[in-house]
């Protein structure tokens, strides 16, 4: 599934990408004070958000000029809802009776713009056998049945409204997985439902009803350079979103001496992410854009990397505003074990590429379990020494350089 032209992302798709900057910032202030539960709700929430961006962005991906607008701002305002909505999900507003808090928006929200994706993706006549889930939506069914489930009240002990939003997660990657293996037999049964549906529309046209056309889908075609562009770019995001939490913190307060070289470490620790997306592509794996990664698995070690420099970039804004301080509870996990998810998102990537064995063992494993040593003697240290340290586990995987390979012999 390769196309030789070459594309870039349209004016029309930056335009998109404006709603994803706004709900990254605003799904990354759920982990400044963080819970268990706050994580898991924000990781429930990032994949919503993800999943509606990258399903419109496949689209685009495979209409090219004849994306419709129409599609790509629906989708771009229910995400502004959901974005709007995200910092009260699981919160009560006031002391009302029922469900008040913004949970129904924002599954509303969430179902709308799946619901537009898989639309969009049907009236094109194409089917994304590589990422199957945008059409089926079957991981959107939990989300639905959520809506007649109470939010859950303080001291219960299970949120099932969020255990369903987390089924319908599971069902998606499940689906997408377990589909694209065998993608001949994706086409066969939406070619043969597409078939029963021309029949049925034949003998309605017989009845002397009113009918529609039937389009026989076609497997489509991705542009590969067209969608690593729009992978990095979301990429780009979560890195602005870091550098925005640090510049935000120092304002309004006195620029001291650890200030500064907690400013330092978290702009080095940024360049450093973003050099690795620049020199390697967006698995941050040496070679790897040569060699070429399934959609199937690039997709949620993307949603996983994404998500884990979101958290980081949270952890960063905490440091920022308490740089002398020492760093205690779900704040230093959140900002060391997102780094440490990022790493092994790419670790996993690079066993998937068949990179070098030198640069798993030496680069991609400690690089991995360094971030949760550095949170283990997180409450000994001041904040800023922490994301100093976290900030030469990246350059460590900057620094590294490939084999060179033996000449061959005349």
């Amino acid at each position: 599934m390769t196309d030789p032209g070459e594309r870039h992302a349209s004016w029309l798709e930056l335009f998109f990408d404006l709603v994803a900057v706004v709900a990254v910032a605003q799904l990354a202030h759920r982990l400044q004070h963080p819970t268990w539960l706050d994580v898991a709700l924000f990781a429930l929430l990032y994949y919503a958000v993800w999943s509606v961006w990258t399903s419109m962005s496949l689209y685009a991906n495979v209409r090219g000029d004849k994306t419709r607008v129409r599609s790509m701002l629906l989708c771009m305002f229910g995400i502004a809802v959901m974005a709007a909505a995200a910092p009260d999900v699981g919160h009560a507003l006031g002391s009302g009776t029922g469900d008040n808090t913004h949970d129904p928006w924002f599954i509303a929200a969430y179902v709308f713009c799946r619901a537009v994706a898989a639309r969009s993706l049907q009236g094109s006549g194409n089917i994304l056998i590589s990422w199957p889930s945008v059409h089926i939506g079957v991981g959107v069914i939990p989300w639905v049945a959520s809506l007649w489930i109470d939010p859950p009240a303080p001291g219960d002990p299970v949120a099932w409204r969020y255990v369903l939003w987390g089924l319908g997660v599971v069902l998606d990657l499940t689906f997408t997985i377990h589909a694209s293996l065998s993608p001949d037999r994706v086409v066969k049964q939406a070619q043969e439902q597409a078939e029963r549906l021309r029949k049925r529309e034949e003998s309605r046209r017989g009845h002397g009803l009113r009918t529609q056309e039937i389009t026989v889908p076609t497997a489509a075609i991705l542009h590969p350079a067209h969608l690593g562009e729009r992978l990095g770019l979301f990429v780009i995001i979560v890195l602005g979103e870091a550098v925005m939490q640090v510049v935000v913190a120092a304002s309004g307060k006195s620029w001291v001496k650890e200030l500064g070289l907690a400013a330092l470490g978290g702009f080095g620790l940024i360049v450093a992410l973003w050099w690795l997306t620049l020199q390697y592509g967006l698995s941050a794996v040496p070679d790897a854009s040569e060699k070429g990664l399934k959609p199937a698995v690039a997709l949620p070690a993307h949603y996983v990397m994404t998500a884990g420099i979101t958290a980081t970039a949270a952890g960063l804004g905490v440091v920022a505003e308490a740089p002398s301080a020492h760093l205690h509870g779900g704040i230093v996990w959140v900002l060391c074990g997102g780094l440490a998810l990022y790493f092994l998102a790419s670790a996993v990537l690079g066993v998937a590429n068949r990179a070098e064995r030198r640069w798993l063992w030496g680069w991609a494993l400690p690089t991995v379990v360094a971030p949760p040593v550095v949170a283990a003697i997180a409450g000994l240290v001041q904040a800023w020494l922490v994301v100093a340290l976290l900030a030469l586990v990246a350059l460590w995987r900057v620094i590294y350089r490939a084999s060179t390979p033996a000449p061959a012999e005349a």
